[in-house]
């Protein structure tokens, strides 16, 4: 069976504070995008994962979809299988790609070998992999706070509307992305901000990374002045970083933009 795990996008991030056990707490919206990782489960006599694609770093055995597999192997009589990954969504992007194999790994074994496990149980599964695997379940828009595996329900469709991804080939570590960022109480309403149509969003909504994030990389700014000036509503760095994204009104032309950069366009649903 196939199944094709999706990136992300943030709309908003705001690093909040520092929790005891290390982590950051945080809120942001979560929106899912079209470009998306290819994930294929066959039966086998012995269990093995193979990828193909960009190369993931690390050890094989310890990629998030082998992680998912043995998470659900523990509570459950999973027979052997051959999972490949053809890895398409780039790596320390900030588009939850790596997540997004994971939890899609949980649903995708849940269906297949029918362990009527509950979208409440998958996304519990989830937030032990990774903080925002969890979105991945139910794959829809959310307000998520907290470690950004906690959400809830908002009334946002960006249906019909286009979307430009740009990945300038640049990986940035979560590490590096939060040692930029001093956590703060967010001088706007999220939740109140997202209710105003995107065009509005510019001066209001913003990704606390872009600060530190931009003074480092100048081809980050640079990205998100070229969305605007080829006509987007909105534009940010998704994440923490480097993928930046504009939210276009209609489909654009991007004018032989970004040749040098790894570069999705689709519509929004």
């Amino acid at each position: 069976m196939i199944t094709f795990p999706n990136a992300k996008i943030n709309i908003g991030l705001h690093i909040t504070e520092k929790r005891s056990d290390g982590f950051h707490n945080l809120e942001s919206c979560f929106y899912p995008v079209g470009w998306s990782d290819v994930l294929e489960v066959i039966p086998a006599t012995e269990f093995s994962f193979s990828s193909s694609g960009i190369d993931i770093p690390g050890d094989p055995a310890k990629n998030l979809c082998v992680k998912a597999y043995e998470l659900l192997k523990k509570d459950f009589s999973l027979p052997p299988l051959s999972m490949h990954l053809l890895k398409i969504v780039p790596i320390g992007a900030g588009m939850g790609g790596g997540s997004s194999d994971a939890a899609f790994t949980l649903s995708l074994l849940n269906q297949v070998y029918d362990l009527k496990l509950s979208t409440e149980a998958l996304e519990n599964y989830a937030r032990t992999l990774g903080s925002d695997c969890a979105f991945f379940i139910q794959n829809k828009p959310v307000y998520c706070y907290e470690k950004g595996d906690r959400f809830a329900d908002i009334p946002l469709s960006l249906q019909g509307k286009y979307i430009v991804l740009v990945y300038p080939n640049l990986h940035i570590s979560t590490a590096e992305a939060y040692a930029g960022v001093k956590p703060q109480a967010p001088k706007v309403n999220l939740l109140e901000a997202l209710q105003r149509p995107p065009a509005e969003w510019r001066h209001s909504i913003q990704n606390d990374f872009e600060k530190g994030l931009f003074e480092k990389y100048t081809v980050l700014p640079e990205l998100k002045a070229k969305m605007y000036a080829l006509g987007a509503e909105y534009a940010a760095m998704t994440g923490s970083g480097s993928t930046i994204y504009g939210i276009f009104e209609k489909e654009v032309d991007l004018q032989n933009n970004f040749n040098q950069y790894t570069v999705w366009k689709g519509e929004l649903l």
